[in-house]
């Protein structure tokens, strides 16, 4: 079995211009007609979908606290052996993670160790010029499983400024394999989540290929190749994934809805699942003939009015609750309760099947990994089954009532440090903040 050869490429923080650098050389590569793949370490709903775009392929997760050695090799073992090379892409700064173990920390350099990827490390050099190679030796000395192979330079002013950082990473005897100049024009649109989504984004092929444009001038493509390891697989790259809520799933999908791990989708069709997708902000209900219902997280606090206004859907999804189960994830969650407040303060009413109102006019942001342990048997587990996952949301819960309806789950944070209860249940319908990544 061949197994592809991978770069990890990261920074010193976020930032730096991973995603620009990424998607350059993931489309650069795919116009030359070479098979890759794209990896994003960490939990990120957005960066996979735009390589995706990049490179024609799907892109799987990778992250080493939510996930078990197991399962990191089954993915990066699928993506390896349907591609002639992997590019992974970093999240936050190389290093940056949570208090665990060695390898179990989240962050991306326990990847780049775990597959034997060298790191390409994306430098943004504005503000610094031979200093720049003192934050690239500190990354290269600070953790010895993993190897900086060389640099990419961003954001230089000009050509003086490029050999004064050239200079200094001589001294320090790491390759500079291109350099970026400043260019508002690469730059890819973003909203308070992140970049806004791919399939949001104007003339995203034109973007792309402009991306890839860049790259071509300004990286040494086939140096970066050439430096690409074999991706190393030391178990059988096998591993359950989160199994299927259902045998058929009625999936939300739109610009409102669109939260779903490639990895989880993929896992439930290859237990057997069919995925059925429809879409509230079309006005659709969720589609006769499935067994249950799941509403990803995504942007539904900028599409409030236009849901509460969706009566087919909302209406179709009163039906289902009444002899099917159904699930939301975050903004799920928050159109399966009672109203949802807009950022401009407006209260929109929701489908009233779970006890709690929220509002985005009311910010705070909730950011971290999240172990469950359900309460409850359900279409997630049976109870006790701990799940790991992640919250990253804005919202504000302003009314819960939990007197008469069981939550959903106990939760607790990475550390183990109890956060109490999380979500609601109500009868066939379930719902919380937490994003499911893998089983724990």
């Amino acid at each position: 079995m061949k197994i592809a050869p991978g770069l990890l490429i990261a920074a010193p923080r976020s930032g730096s211009g991973k995603t620009t650098v990424v998607l350059g050389l993931q489309r650069a590569l795919a116009r030359r007609g070479l098979r890759v793949r794209g990896m994003k370490c960490g939990p990120d709903y957005i960066d996979p979908a735009f390589h995706a775009a990049a490179t024609g392929a799907p892109s799987f997760n990778l992250d080493s606290f939510a996930m078990s050695p197991p399962l990191l090799e089954a993915l990066a073992s699928e993506a390896a052996r349907e591609a002639e090379l992997v590019i992974a892409e970093g999240s936050m700064g190389l290093f940056d993670g949570i208090r665990q173990e060695a390898g179990r920390t989240g962050a991306s350099a326990d990847i780049a160790a775990l597959f034997g990827w060298p790191v390409i490390l994306v430098l943004d050099v504005s503000g610094h010029a031979q200093s720049a190679a003192a934050v690239a030796l500190g990354c290269a000395r600070f953790d010895p499983r993993i190897e900086v192979a060389g640099v990419v330079l961003n954001k230089v002013a000009s050509e003086r400024h490029l050999r004064l950082v050239e200079d200094g990473m001589a001294r320090i005897g790491l390759p500079v394999l291109g350099a970026m100049m400043r260019n508002a024009e690469l730059t890819l649109p973003e909203r308070h989540l992140g970049l806004v989504q791919a399939r949001e984004t104007d003339e995203l092929d034109m973007r792309l290929d402009r991306l890839a444009d860049a790259a071509e001038a300004a990286l040494d493509i086939d140096r970066l190749v050439a430096l690409s390891r074999p991706t190393r697989i030391e178990g059988t790259g096998r591993a359950k994934p989160l199994p299927p809520p259902g045998q058929r799933i009625a999936l939300a999908s739109d610009q409102a809805f669109s939260f779903v791990y490639p990895h989880v989708l993929s896992g439930w069709r290859g237990a057997g699942a069919e995925i059925v997708t429809f879409s509230p902000l079309a006005d659709e209900p969720p589609p006769s003939g499935c067994d249950v219902c799941w509403l990803p997280g995504g942007y539904p606090e900028l599409h409030a009015g236009r849901i509460a206004g969706a009566a087919r859907f909302l209406g179709g999804l009163r039906r289902f609750a009444e002899s099917r189960p159904i699930h939301g994830e975050c903004g799920g969650y928050m159109v399966l309760g009672q109203s949802l407040e807009d950022g401009d303060g407006r209260k929109h009413p929701m489908a009233g099947l779970l006890p709690v109102e929220t509002s985005y006019a009311k910010r705070k942001m909730h950011l971290g990994y999240r172990v469950a342990r359900l309460v409850e048997d359900g279409v997630m587990g049976e109870a006790g089954q701990h799940l790991v996952g992640h919250e990253f949301h804005y919202a504000s819960v302003v009314q819960s009532d939990l007197s008469r309806e069981a939550a959903f789950a106990a939760i607790t944070d990475a550390e183990g440090t109890d956060l109490g209860t999380s979500g609601h249940r109500r009868g066939r319908v379930t719902g919380s903040f937490f994003h499911a990544i893998a089983a724990g």
